[in-house]
């Protein structure tokens, strides 16, 4: 063997020692496409290994994450975030720092968390969307100091999920020539044959997305695959398909080419007929020749120099361009926000009833004028979602310096691309849609909080508000799913100043994704409503008792149907609190004295108010306490008359808190 023959040979060693030690995970994957790996990153990328934050670099994501050894052999051996042998010996162990699938954040060089198959294809559809728009933004006659690709790899998984269908054919709309797809073709998913449920011609499909489409025919022919990835290079106006030829479980003889060899170890025998059979001159395991660490050393060395030259043009570029060295680091390090914040515009009191869909609009342009880089859209619904940017331009083909994204009838891939935009760096992203179509989008924002990524969803018509739609486009059990989610933070304000706080919440919020969870239809400016809505759940209505008969907790549209209420029970006797709670997640995270000065635990008298389900609410009310709420569907019919017959009214919330009181 040559040394590049070792090196790629080397990945596939490493890959198949560690699933065989953990007796777990994918060694299919790995064995099949190290020769694309290798050539990409030992000739093609423009990559520091030494610095894998570099902010010009070429981003990779493996979106078949089941297949992670292929990046944690080229890790080690790059020295990629100094990942030891240790390390990958420690595969899929608790604690490593190569778990089963890449985690960004947990693994220096990971560049996104890659589990669901499609979702790494459509995230780094969001992150050359981001290399487009800022390169728009920053990039002058020679001085191109954005300027680089981002390449994913997948097989006929990621191409059998949807997702890769709504973010490729935008990727094709878009005309982005700076995304790179490897498509790793071996024909085996887990139960055998791909012809037994996938037979398309997916290049075919690919130039009808508007594609560039190259095929390798041997996936071990460095050559072919070098020669591919520049011819990819070459087109300036279209994304590019690499379809590689492979052979899964390449080198193992008994594994190559079947099924078995996707999702089990090879087996210790067949581990050592790999090793055998592709001549490695190393028998023990996670042996490599230092010759493949010294060249593997030698590569990363050289390729530290694309940085150091980049760095002089920057330097350059900032010499000549002062002004745009504030704008850069405005938009990576982000823009201070307190001005605006702190404003009495921004937090000026409504004078007349708005839907919060429009409300947030609103503020959403407020926001967009002192932080140039907001960048998002919707799902075909701007004009309900109400997220159009005023004079901020639409992005497209022609257009990428436009800041108003359009991503169609495509709320899976949009919510993806999020993730990718806010990965990217640089931007702060969001995206709209209906509450109701969270359900295409909850996947992606699952993957939004398990990597915190800071990325603003914005969810309009978010109850039997919606009315004469009818029950598909009423959300009834979504609020509930996002509370559940962990780590992302859901806002569903009332009025004006709850809006205002739920958005700057998002904008100040770099640990995580926010909801914003607004209405259809108009709701009164709540006199009581303030910024303690930050907090998640305050006092929006006090009890004239120092403590009250009881509280009633409500959110969004039914804290004024609360505030009612409570006139009316004054009326019989019954002091009651009233607590706006905009967000479950804050309010628990405050303080125990906090918290106990909201809702104390001496009064045992409880009713939440929402139009939608209880799921979750039980833990504020107790066992003493009612919950009114939807018991199953909305109904078609204006959104008045759904409101009195599902027993949001002030006589049902009257009704309601009195036998509490009496019980």
């Amino acid at each position: 063997m040559n040394i590049e023959e070792m090196s790629v040979n080397a990945i596939r060693v490493l890959s198949a020692d560690a699933i065989q030690k953990a007796n777990s995970g994918h060694p299919g994957l790995p064995l099949g496409t190290a020769p694309v790996a290798y050539e990409l990153f030992a000739k093609h990328m423009n990559y520091n290994p030494h610095n894998p934050d570099w902010v010009n670099r070429d981003r990779f994501v493996l979106s078949g994450g089941h297949g992670s050894m292929l990046l944690y052999s080229l890790f080690h051996l790059f020295g990629i975030g100094n990942l030891s042998l240790e390390e990958v010996k420690n595969f899929r162990q608790f604690g490593s720092l190569t778990p089963g699938h890449p985690e960004y954040g947990h693994t220096v060089g990971v560049e996104a968390t890659t589990g669901p198959l499609g979702q790494g294809m459509a995230m780094a559809v969001g992150m050359a969307m981001a290399e487009a728009h800022l390169s728009s933004v920053f990039n002058k006659e020679g001085f191109p100091v954005v300027d680089h690709y981002t390449y994913v790899l997948g097989g006929d998984g990621c191409m059998m999920e949807g997702i890769s269908s709504e973010c490729f054919s935008l990727a094709g709309t878009l005309g982005l020539s700076k995304l790179i797809v490897f498509y790793d073709s071996n024909n085996i998913s887990i139960e055998g044959s791909t012809d037994i449920a996938f037979t398309e011609d997916v290049v075919t499909r690919f130039k009808a997305f508007g594609f560039q489409t190259i095929e390798v025919e041997d996936g071990n022919d460095l050559e072919a695959i070098g020669k591919a990835i520049e011819e990819a290079k070459a087109d300036k106006t279209r994304p590019s398909l690499i379809k590689v030829n492979t052979l899964i479980g390449y080198g193992c003889p008994a594994k190559q080419g079947k099924a078995s060899a996707h999702g089990e170890p090879l087996g210790v025998d067949n581990v050592a007929a790999l090793k055998e059979n592709i001549n490695w001159p190393c028998k023990g395991d996670f042996e490599v020749p230092k010759e493949v660490y010294d060249h593997y050393k030698e590569l990363a060395d050289n390729m530290a120099k694309a940085e150091d030259k980049w760095n002089e043009l920057f330097a350059a570029y900032v010499e000549k361009y002062p002004e745009m060295k504030e704008l850069w680091d405005n938009y990576f390090d982000g823009y201070d926000m307190s001005d605006l914040f702190n404003s009495d515009e921004y937090w000026a009191k409504g004078d007349k009833p708005e839907a919060t869909r429009s409300t947030s609009g609103t503020i959403l342009n407020m926001i967009k004028k002192a932080m140039p880089n907001l960048i998002g859209g919707s799902a075909d619904l701007a004009p309900s979602n109400k997220t159009n940017m005023k004079d901020a331009g639409d992005f497209s083909k022609d257009n990428y310096a436009g800041t108003n994204l359009h991503f169609g009838v495509r709320e899976q891939a949009m919510a993806a691309i999020g993730n990718g935009l806010a990965l990217h760096g640089g931007l702060k992203a969001f995206v709209a849609t209906f509450f109701v179509f969270s359900d295409y989008v909850k996947p992606m924002a699952r993957l939004s909080a398990l990597m915190k990524l800071p990325l603003t969803y914005v969810f309009t018509h978010d109850s039997i508000g919606v009315g004469e739609d009818g029950p598909t486009h009423e959300p009834v059990e979504q609020l509930a799913a996002f509370r559940s989610l962990p780590d992302f933070t859901v806002f569903r304000p009332c009025d004006r100043t709850e809006t205002a706080a739920a958005w700057m919440y998002a904008v100040e919020n770099e640990c995580g994704p926010t909801g914003l969870v607004l209405t259809r239809q108009n709701l009164p400016q709540m006199e009581g409503s303030s910024k303690d809505a930050l907090k998640g759940g305050y006092i929006i209505a006090e009890s004239e008792k120092a403590v009250p008969d009881a509280i009633i907790i409500a959110s969004g549209s039914e804290v004024s149907l609360a505030v009612n209420a409570k006139e009316e029970l004054k009326k019989s006797g019954i002091d009651v609190r009233v607590v706006s709670m905009p967000s479950m997640e804050l309010f628990d995270k405050q303080s125990a004295e906090y918290k106990e000065s909201v809702l104390p635990n001496a009064v045992r008298k409880r009713v939440a108010v929402e139009a939608l389900s209880d799921f979750g609410w039980y833990k504020y009310v107790g066992l003493d306490g009612k919950v009114i709420a939807m018991e199953g569907f909305g109904a078609s019919g204006p959104a008045a008359t759904l409101f009195e017959h599902f027993g949001f009214t002030v006589d049902n919330v009257v009704k309601t808190v009195k036998e509490v009181v009496n019980a």
